[in-house]
């Protein structure tokens, strides 16, 4: 009792000596704290009620969080899949793409919280708060969400597939471009005049009866559906504040530095790693000075390290691990990265056109704008990968798993995508053409690509 009491108290001390308005670093011990005792936590966050907290891309899979102060926390790309939420205050908090699978969110407030591509399926939110949400492109297929306050929140373009919205408040949500929602539960909801149903249209009293919801009048109001969240991980503190506390990675090299100018003939697979490690800027003026010099590092080790903008171009990686590690505007065109992991990588706009990727893992990897055109990734993994924008134009995805990744704006044209599985797959204004193969074997056709709100594009 004395040790946790003492792990409280620095706790407490490290939040009194914080600059107000900034978020914390993300912190094992802090996090450790949560998981340990909600009641610690909360007492820890009574001293300053309004400071943000940051847990970006923490793992509270199936953590008992009931009545937990996670107001203005950041909880971007977090794991919250089967945690207890119930009666949680989550207002104005940052759960943009975060995972809250099959949760208990009963009572649970998410007043303006931010979920824009949030995967809440199959989550339990009766009663729950969401006055002022924004919930934008987010996943709520099989949402229990009875009684639930939607007032003035965003869905637009959200997954209603039988969703329960019974008796639910609707009265000036913003539902323009969501999908399913004909198979939705709305019965009892309450819908108005501000109500914007996915036609883009306002709701009318014909339009709710059909559904079996009540219709009221009110004032006309003059809603912002696009309001930017409260606390942002781009925000500069939180990003300076976030690294502050991570061990230092510059030391964790395995020999001496070899300068640019060193005999590439004596650079051995464990210094090109321990290199990339220690200094990537230095790399890659090596890689420029020697473009001869052969890259191989089977099975190395990068997980959770910062290599934005490495050029790895035409490496030998066969199974290596870049898990959690940082590879935006990375340069691993060409590479060989069969079986390799990306697992919840950072990896926006990175070069991978023509890669290796057969069998590789982008387990929720963020893969935004990035370059995959013409690169193999059969029977690859990615599960609730984001590729919104991403160029798989001509890339091989045969057998891959799409399940519930995020491929809105993606360029498909030409790909193969036969015997994927694209259960729950966003598809929203890619684009396809008829040279692109569908799981089923088949080129694509135009109804194919209306029915998944795709785009599709005649090709020659």
């Amino acid at each position: 009792m004395i040790y946790r009491n003492l792990n409280t108290a620095l706790f407490l001390a490290f939040l009194a000596f914080s600059s107000h308005g900034s978020a914390l670093a993300f912190d094992p011990e802090s996090l450790a704290l949560l998981k340990r005792s909600v009641s610690e936590w909360n007492s820890s966050r009574l001293s300053q009620p309004d400071k943000s907290m940051d847990l970006y891309k923490a793992n509270l899979e199936d953590a008992s969080l009931q009545g937990a102060n996670l107001s203005r926390t950041i909880l971007v790309r977090s794991e919250l899949s089967g945690a207890n939420l119930n009666s949680a205050d989550l207002k104005s908090s940052n759960l943009k793409m975060a995972f809250i699978k099959k949760s208990d969110m009963k009572a649970c407030d998410l007043s303006g919280a931010y979920l824009v591509k949030a995967n809440l399926k199959s989550s339990f939110m009766k009663n729950a708060i969401l006055k002022g949400a924004n919930l934008h492109g987010a996943n709520l297929r099989w949402v229990k969400l009875e009684n639930g306050n939607l007032n003035m929140a965003n869905l637009s373009n959200t997954v209603l597939f039988e969703a329960s919205l019974e008796q639910a408040d609707l009265r000036g949500a913003n539902l323009k471009g969501a999908v399913f929602i004909d198979s939705a539960n709305l019965n009892g909801a309450l819908i108005s005049n501000n109500t914007i149903i996915p036609s883009g249209e306002k709701a009318t009293s014909s339009w709710s009866l059909l559904r079996n919801a009540r219709f009221v009048r009110e004032d006309a109001v003059a809603a912002n559906y696009d309001t930017p969240p409260a606390v942002d991980i781009e925000n500069p503190q939180s990003v300076d504040l976030l690294t502050a506390e991570k061990p230092d990675r510059k030391n964790r090299s395995r020999g001496n530095k070899p300068s640019a100018g060193e005999n590439v003939g004596k650079i051995t697979d464990s210094k090109q790693q321990a290199m990339i490690i220690e200094d990537v800027e230095t790399w890659n003026r090596m890689r420029t000075t020697n473009p001869e010099l052969p890259v191989a590092m089977k099975e190395e080790k990068f997980s959770d390290f910062k290599l934005q903008g490495v050029n790895l171009e035409k490496a030998e990686l066969t199974g290596s691990s870049f898990e959690d590690a940082n590879l935006d505007n990375s340069n691993l065109a060409g590479a060989s990265l069969k079986g390799a992991n990306f697992q919840k990588a950072d990896m926006k706009s990175a070069q991978l056109q023509g890669a290796n990727l057969q069998n590789a893992n982008f387990d929720r990897t963020f893969m935004k704008g990035a370059n995959l055109s013409n690169a193999d990734l059969t029977n690859a993994v990615l599960f609730g990968a984001m590729l919104e924008g991403a160029n798989l134009s001509g890339a091989n995805l045969q057998n891959a798993s799409l399940f519930e990744a995020d491929l809105e704006n993606a360029n498909l044209a030409g790909a193969n995508l036969k015997g994927a599985n694209i259960i729950d797959t966003n598809f929203n204004n890619a684009t396809f053409s008829q040279s692109t193969i569908l799981p089923n074997g088949k080129p694509a056709t135009k109804s194919w690509a209306t029915l998944k709100q795709a785009m599709f594009i005649e090709t020659k």
